[in-house]
């Protein structure tokens, strides 16, 4: 295996060669991935996005295209890219082409702001950023400026501006701290010849958590390194697990930069397979219905708040939603009053246990009702190992409350350059602690029912 990124932690080699054996690792960068999806797919429809529609093969060129021009703006392989855009086609074009670069993408959700996005810049030491000019009547540009005059590290903007809108000063400017400003428009240039690139190198990083205070102390925001091997497989493995087909079409409802959206399977699982994603801003069910009905939406992932103003919204719709055979509802537990109540006649509920560290749970679509509603399933791999430990880290029998721990071929096994925070997270044996509370049923569906720092002492252990 080839070396991390300095500041990640490898994978055991003896873990390295049973992911390998077993056929979950296969040695293919995500971006290479998006040639060979081409190729195979290249006339259907990739991205969908209010008018906009582009098929594989056009897909492919634009992000051969951005990569050559974000070379020509000087990013370099390795270089840390933070990305802060809405759902728009330019999100998917961004992130694949700053893989094709090599440099390394840092997923940020737009609603995050200063607080949350100058730490996450310091951490990564991000060269680069790429959001919106402004959004939602917020001014990412000048976050951007402020970010960029604090510190030494970024020195390039690319700035989306929405169809129609015009470009300020139209092309290249620079502040008064030598960073460079452009407009992502503007990133074109005549591909290159493509780089072979190690699928063992990280892909992207998410981000896990915030700068939040603890104890007075701010804490800064975990990334979570994702090679291309281990997410090439994540998202693979969820498309087998609900049999998608190129015929789905995935509804990118929760924001793009979610593992959740990305590829649970979501937008990376979706176009393994030739479907079509269809990307919108906007999670209101006003937006959402009338395109689920439009593009004969088939699956799509949603929250448990989000999903329950869309079941009180459906009886005075007025849109056709009979195409939906699969809903994912993850994110926090799901109560079973909203599970009972979740979906048209005919579209199957699924509940999903997600981190962006690694580990998801699914329940399988065609499980009995009672695991659907009241479980969040099982792991995604044969290789997740999942233990559920007490207060001294001793393992529970099933049915009793604990903290939910696991390791497998797509769970981190450090965050990136947090070697106190990752003392902290991971046991001596390479176990992610993730901070869940979960019970196992004696069918073996995973129970998750909160967060430890929500029920700290042992008595409430005891107590679920």
């Amino acid at each position: 295996m080839a070396s991390l990124l300095d500041g990640c932690t490898p994978w055991p080699e003896e873990f390295v060669d049973r992911y390998w054996a077993a056929g979950h690792w296969r040695g293919n960068t995500l971006d290479n991935l998006l040639r060979s999806w081409a190729l195979q797919y290249g006339p259907r429809t990739a991205v969908v996005h209010g008018g906009t529609r582009l098929t594989y093969a056009n897909l492919n060129r634009r992000v051969d295209r951005m990569a050559a021009g974000f070379r020509l703006r000087g990013l370099r392989p390795g270089g840390r890219v933070v990305v802060q855009l809405p759902n728009v086609p330019e999100f998917v074009i961004t992130v694949f082409a700053l893989m094709r670069v090599g440099a390394i993408p840092v997923l940020c959700p737009v609603s995050h702001r200063a607080s949350e996005v100058s730490p996450v810049v310091r951490v990564a030491e991000a060269v680069g950023y790429v959001g919106p000019s402004t959004y939602q009547g917020f001014d990412h540009k000048a976050m951007a400026a402020d970010i960029a005059a604090q510190g030494p590290f970024l020195r390039r903007v690319f700035t989306f501006e929405a169809p129609g809108a015009s470009s300020p000063c139209g092309g290249l400017s620079t502040d008064p701290s030598g960073c460079h400003y452009f407009p992502l428009d503007s990133i074109d240039a005549p591909p290159e010849r493509a780089h072979a690139r190690s699928a063992d190198q990280v892909a992207f990083f998410l981000v896990s958590g915030g700068a939040i205070a603890e104890s007075s102390v701010v804490v800064p925001p975990r990334l979570v390194p994702r090679t291309h091997n281990d997410y090439a497989y994540q998202a693979r493995a969820a498309a087998e697990l609900v049999s998608l087909t190129e015929n789905d079409v995935y509804l990118a409802a929760l924001p793009a930069a979610f593992n959740f959206t990305f590829g649970c399977p979501g937008i990376v699982g979706t176009l393994s397979v030739g479907g079509t994603v269809v990307l919108v801003e906007n999670p209101e069910p006003a937006e959402c219905f009338p395109v689920i009905e439009g593009e004969r939406v088939t699956l799509m992932s949603l929250a448990p708040a989000v999903a329950r103003h869309w079941i009180d919204e459906l009886p005075a719709a007025q849109a056709e939603l009979s195409s939906l055979r699969l809903v994912q509802i993850g994110g926090t537990p799901l109560h079973r009053a909203t599970a009972e109540r979740m979906g048209p006649e005919g579209c199957r509920l699924q509940q999903v246990f997600d981190r962006a560290e690694g580990l998801i749970t699914l329940t399988p679509p065609a499980a009995p009702d009672d695991p659907v509603l009241t479980t969040q399933g099982r792991p995604l791999s044969p290789d997740d190992e999942i233990r559920i430990v007490d207060v001294d880290g001793k393992d529970v029998p099933d049915g009793e409350l604990g903290e939910l721990l696991v390791r497998g071929p797509y769970t981190l096994r450090g965050y990136y350059r947090a070697p106190d925070h990752n003392a902290r997270s991971f046991t001596t044996d390479g176990y992610f602690r993730t901070g869940d509370l979960a019970r196992r049923t004696p069918e073996g569906d995973l129970v998750v029912t909160g967060r430890l720092e929500d029920v700290p002492r042992q008595a409430d252990y005891e107590a679920g």
